[in-house]
């Protein structure tokens, strides 16, 4: 299975912060923010990597991360996104490096404290289909939300103001070659975006669309109060972790 990683749009949420970088570049508590959805990637045992960037930062994603090494990663593949025209516009140039194969598709602000190891292994033995993993949180408004019913998702619904219930699809879908097909038809929201919840409610009408629960907390950085929130988030993370190493020792 291949990964991809989304890192383009301007951050506009971020200003003035992304006036002279990317988002992604910016620092989540002593890493840049690109390297966790890299890390989480290959902890799901996913090497095969394409980042996919944009705006005037685009080159400094090569002088930071080069060809993966600090990941114990031989090669990383990059493209460039153009403008701003929503998640599943920036996967399309995913297509030629997917060859048709799965892949797991990651936004390069989302953040866990877990692994997606396992939702990646059950989607290894999925005959064909999408996979996404699910997170309940207490604002799903700003999210898309999933509308469950005995067992299945039954739609997806992008930040309704009356929420059908609290989860929330999270930054990691896992998709089968299919998805470029899926792609190709859509046509832009009212934001002027081709929506990745559009090409999710293609896989649910298919009757294709599974689905996990993620483990542990989740966060996504595109915010100044999301930024906090992950950078905090990580670094009580990283101290409990190091407390169990000193026990350990």
């Amino acid at each position: 299975m291949k990964g991809v990683v989304l890192a383009g749009g301007t951050g506009s949420r971020l200003f003035p912060l992304t006036k002279i970088t990317n988002k992604h570049l910016l620092p989540i508590y002593d890493k840049p923010m690109i390297y966790y959805p890299i890390r989480t990637l290959v902890d799901a045992g996913i090497e095969d990597i394409l980042i996919v960037t944009g705006g005037r930062n685009s080159g400094d994603f090569l002088r930071l991360l080069g060809n993966g090494k600090e990941f114990g990663l031989k090669h990383l593949n990059y493209t460039y996104q153009e403008g701003e025209g929503g998640i599943a516009d920036a996967l399309n140039l995913a297509e030629h490096f997917a060859d048709r194969q799965k892949i797991c598709v990651i936004l390069g602000d989302n953040i866990i404290e877990g692994s997606i190891r396992p939702a990646v292994e059950e989607f290894r033995r999925q005959q064909r289909g999408a996979k996404i993993l699910l997170k309940e949180v207490p604002d799903a408004e700003r999210f898309g939300v999933a509308e469950l019913h005995d067992g299945r998702i039954t739609g997806i619904e992008e930040k309704p103001k009356k929420p059908k219930s609290n989860y929330a699809v999270t930054g990691f879908y896992l998709y089968d070659g299919s998805v470029f097909d899926k792609i190709h038809t859509l046509v832009p929201s009212l934001r002027g975006e081709l929506e990745i919840t559009d090409v999710n409610n293609a896989y649910i009408r298919e009757g294709t669309l599974t689905y996990s629960f993620l483990e542990g907390w989740w966060t996504d950085a595109g915010t100044f109060d999301s930024l906090l929130r992950a950078t905090n988030l990580v670094a009580e993370t990283e101290r409990r972790r190091a407390q169990v190493t000193l026990v350990q020792a």
